[in-house]
This record gives C-alpha cells, structure tokens and sequence, in this order.
C-alpha cells in the first residue's frame, strides 16, 4: 500500500459538536433555557499532485488558503476566511503522486456555499521558497513566480459547508504543466491546480519494475485530454490514478526507450471503486522500441503571458485518440521539444476485467506519426497532422496561435 500521510483522517465527514449557550438572568418560570443550533461546519483543505516533467523536485511554499462565498471577490474584499499556515510550509509536489496528500489545515466556516478558493504562496524575494531540481543537473535553482501568488492562485470549485459536519477539499497542483522554461537556465511558475474530489477512487496497477528508472508515466485520458497523471512507485512499480469522476477512460503508459502501452475503456464506476489493471505478479511490460523528437517555435498573436503547451497525439481507427506526451513551450522564446517520442506503434488493448490483459502493437495507430497539437488559454488550437519520426526527428513543427 502506498504511504498516505493524512489520506485515511481526510476521507469522510466528522462530527462537529454543536455550540452550547448558557443563559443567565430572566423572570422564573420552569422551562430550561433554550439550546441554540450551530450554524457553523468545518472546511478542511489538503494538496496533491500530478507529475513533473523532467524534475526530482518541485517545491513550493504555501503561506495560506483563503475562501470566500462570492466568485467574482477580489483579494482586497471584504468576507474572507483564511486558512493560515504559520510557519508557511514548504512542499515538494513530487511527494504527493499516487493518491498521497498533504494537510493544509482546517477552519470553521458559515454553513452555506462557498465559490471560490485562493491557494496563497510565499514571494521568491529570498530565492529558496519556491525552487525546481531538474533531473538534468540536478542543482536546486528558484522558480520565478508571478505576483499573482502572492494574492492567491484562484481555483475553479464550488462547495457546500453543511452546520456540524466536516467538508473536504483537495487541491490537485499540476507540477508538469505548472512549471515552465524561461529562457536558458531558468524556470518559472504558471500555477495549474484544480479541486478534486476527497474520496479515494480510481485506477491502479504495476509496471514491471524493468522500467523503473526510465520516466514512466502513467496518464487517464478522456477525448485526447489528460485528466490524472501519476508515476510509479520507485520501488514497486504500483500507480494509482485516483480521485477520478465516474465515467470510461483512457491508460496511456509510457517509458523511455519504449513504446506506449494504452488500455481503452477503463470503467471507474463509482466515487468509491478501484478498477485494477494489472498486478504485482504479472506486471504491465512495455515493448523495447526507438524513440525520437519533435521539436519548434509556438508565437502568439496578440503577445500574452500564458503558458503555451505542445501535445503529440495519435489516433485508433475506430478507436480513441489519446496524447502521448506533451510539453510546454519557453515563455521568453516560445521554443518547445517533445522528446524520448516511441516510434513504434503502441501496444493497445481494451480493458477487461480478466486479468493479465494482453495488449498487441495496434496496426490503427501509424508507427512514428503523431497529430501535434498547441493550446494556450484564451488563443485557438492549431494543429498538424502526421508529423513523421520514423527515420528522422522533426525539428521545424512551428505554430502560430490567435484568438
């Protein structure tokens, strides 16, 4: 199992004891005074996350979590509750994959609901309180955050607080899409977290533990669009894509120097159910194969300070389309490379529960070809398609995004 941290105190609602008044003076009479009802409930917030590309550290420093009833608020508004870590605490996001969480605290808050949300970090004046250790060169190095931090990241989520009960947020931080080149050497932080839900559901699995070491990747998809990625266990190879909405998804694995593996269908029936695909005895095992890049510029019209992101995508005949592996673009030079890209065809399957599940190379998805795709909040989607890395990598795949 893996290690949980406060996962198990975090699940489920507790009892608030209600508020006991006592009354003084009055005429007489023979009726006890009268026991006011709570109005209050409990908001308690913890963090988790997906995976970093091409990093042994993320770290952040959270100084507090505010909340407020109105979504429109501004930070200067009046009506917040905050959630005020002291001393502010400094996480490495990288410890918070497969279902893992870390406590952010708890308050008591006014029965009712609640629309927005602000994650508050510690300014990087001093240089250490928010950093990345790329696995190339593995040297701690700042992590320029923009000031809008500072106020408050605001999420997207609403929430009800019930009087006398305890209401559960989890914040999932995407250290893969939230942490961007800038120019040479340098990185900077554009925040992407999302609210999801507390209860422990999902998909799990083992990759052999021949490809630990090679940066897998284990990714739930629906429509081509990532919705949970997590990394195995260094030690056992076990994955949990958890906190996943009802529904069927997509399993994209990949390793380096391997071709994809991707499970089709993959049923979550419910907020509480665990679909599993493979054991610690039969193990999921990637196909050996080459792998290349693709490589370019992405500008965007008018100029803006979003994050730009490049995915490569392949597509079943009469199947899904799912994104293998995705970068995002340097925010001082738009220059972006998807690299360690298999050029075999991946091993597909579509999911059973009779296990082992046996996958084949699938002769409906091209070898080498990926349909290139680049987004940007707030611009149109641009894409080309049958990008070709079969006998050579590609290096001029540029794009240039409007609104």
């Amino acid at each position: 199992m893996f290690e949980t941290k406060s996962r198990l105190a975090l699940v489920g609602a507790t009892a608030l004891s209600a508020a006991v008044l006592s009354a003084c003076g009055g005429g007489g009479g023979d009726s006890a005074p009268a026991t006011p009802v709570s109005t209050l409930g409990t908001l308690a917030v913890s963090m988790t996350d997906a995976p970093a590309c091409g990093f042994d550290a993320v770290n952040v420093t959270v100084s507090k979590v505010r909340v407020h009833r109105t979504e429109g608020a501004s930070d200067t508004d009046t009506g917040w509750t905050d959630i005020t870590l002291s001393p502010a605490k400094k996480i490495n996001l990288l410890n918070l994959t497969n279902g893992v969480l870390e406590a952010l605290g708890q308050t008591s808050l006014e029965a009712g609901r609640y629309t927005q949300l602000r994650l508050v970090l510690d300014g990087n004046a001093g240089g250490n309180a928010n950093t990345v250790v790329p696995t190339v060169g593995k040297t701690e190095q700042p992590l320029e955050t923009p000031s809008a931090v500072t106020s408050g990241i605001k999420l997207v989520g609403n929430f009800d607080v019930t009087a006398g009960q305890k209401t559960d947020v989890v914040l999932d931080f995407d250290a893969c899409k939230s942490v961007v080149t800038r120019g040479k050497g340098t990185y900077a932080l554009k925040p992407v977290v999302k609210v999801v839900p507390v209860t422990l559901n999902g998909i799990s699995g083992f990759v052999s533990s021949a490809l630990l070491g090679r940066s897998v990747q284990v990714s739930a998809q629906q429509n081509g669009q990532i919705v949970s990625a997590t990394t195995p266990n260094a030690t056992t190879g076990e994955f949990f894509l958890s906190r996943l909405a009802p529904g069927n998804y997509d399993v994209v694995i990949t390793a380096n120097d391997s071709a994809a593996s991707v499970v089709a269908s993959v049923p979550v029936a419910s907020t509480t159910s665990t679909t599993v695909l493979s054991t610690s005895a039969a193990p999921i095992l990637l196909a050996p194969g080459n792998t290349g890049s693709i490589s370019g510029t992405v500008t965007m019209t008018p100029a803006g300070t979003e994050a730009a992101y490049v995915a490569a995508k392949q597509s079943f005949a009469a199947g899904p389309t799912v994104t293998i592996k995705y970068q995002g673009a340097d925010l001082a030079t738009g220059a972006y490379t998807i690299a360690n890209l298999p050029v075999a065809a991946p091993q597909f399957t579509t999911y059973t529960s009779t296990l082992p599940l046996v996958f084949s190379a699938s002769s409906a998805a091209p070898s080498g070809k990926y349909r290139v795709e680049a987004t940007a909040a707030g611009y149109v989607t641009k894409s080309v398609d049958n990008v070709d890395i079969t006998t050579a990598n590609q290096s001029n795949v540029n794009f240039a995004l409007t609104r």
